[in-house]
């Protein structure tokens, strides 16, 4: 029976573990087109600016006509990523995002390749029999010719993975014939009273890995806009916040 630390991100038995995900290991996370009427009716519910909504006043605008809201972008780097890795991988949490940057307007009917390359990985110090992996994620406008034109989006995050499972030894296992099983040699059982250390008392645990870093974009409006004046948003691709000591802590931008 399938236990369910070796299940995927979408309930199936999972094919793809912690050990797995290696550093400089890339995942081609496949080709979405942006649909037009999706677009516009996510805005429409979550970010109704009007250069997202407004068919005639973003036509007159700088930008030439309606631009995706840049949660909508992400939603669409998510599918892909629950599609092609997730549902494979032994996935749990997100303890959540050092980086999510949109660095080009996206529009309806582009094709966007979408990827996720490993960054870097090793146990958990919170989370025994989980691996921490770091992850950068992008996603390219593809031209007429199936080449990549621009980068539109690039986010940094971390997820939790199970580590393969192992054969448990049956308890009491029979030794040579007519001999009795053999048993755990006495005193060998831990101390009373001890218990693994609180998470808040590991400064190491899961620390989030640095890398790089791209031009910045703001969320609804990615064009001309002065770098320094933008912060990557902190938000969670992957669930909702973990609270036992996690390090990145989520933050909605409107």
């Amino acid at each position: 029976m399938t236990t369910p630390a070796a299940r995927s991100g979408t309930g199936q038995p999972a094919e793809l573990f912690f050990e797995d995900l290696v550093p400089g290991l890339t995942v081609d996370l496949g080709v979405v087109t942006v649909d037009g009427d999706e677009m516009v009716a996510f805005a429409r519910r979550f970010d109704p600016q009007w250069y997202h909504v407004d068919t005639d006043l973003a036509g007159e605008s700088r930008h030439g006509g309606l631009i995706a809201s840049g949660f909508y972008t992400v939603s669409l780097f998510m599918r892909a990523y629950v599609d092609h890795l997730l549902s494979r991988a032994a996935a749990d949490a997100s303890p959540g995002l050092e980086e999510l940057r949109w660095l080009a307007p996206v529009r309806a009917g582009d094709r966007l390749a979408v990827r996720v390359d490993v960054m870097g990985a090793r146990p958990s110090t919170a989370r025994p029999g989980l691996g921490t992996v770091s992850l950068t994620g992008t996603m390219l406008r593809l031209g007429p010719d199936d080449r990549p034109e621009q980068e539109v989006l690039r986010t940094r995050f971390r997820g939790w993975f199970a580590a393969r499972p192992t054969e448990a030894e049956p308890a009491g296992r029979a030794g040579p014939a007519g001999t009795a099983g053999t048993a755990e040699p006495p005193g060998t059982a831990e101390p009373a009273g001890t218990a693994d250390p609180p998470e808040a008392d590991l400064p190491e645990a899961d620390r989030p890995d640095h890398g790089p870093t791209g031009a910045d974009q703001p969320a609804s409006d990615p064009a001309e806009t002065d770098p320094a004046e933008t912060r990557p948003a902190e938000t969670s691709p992957d669930g909702p916040e973990q609270p036992e000591g996690d390090p990145a802590k989520a933050e909605q931008q409107g």
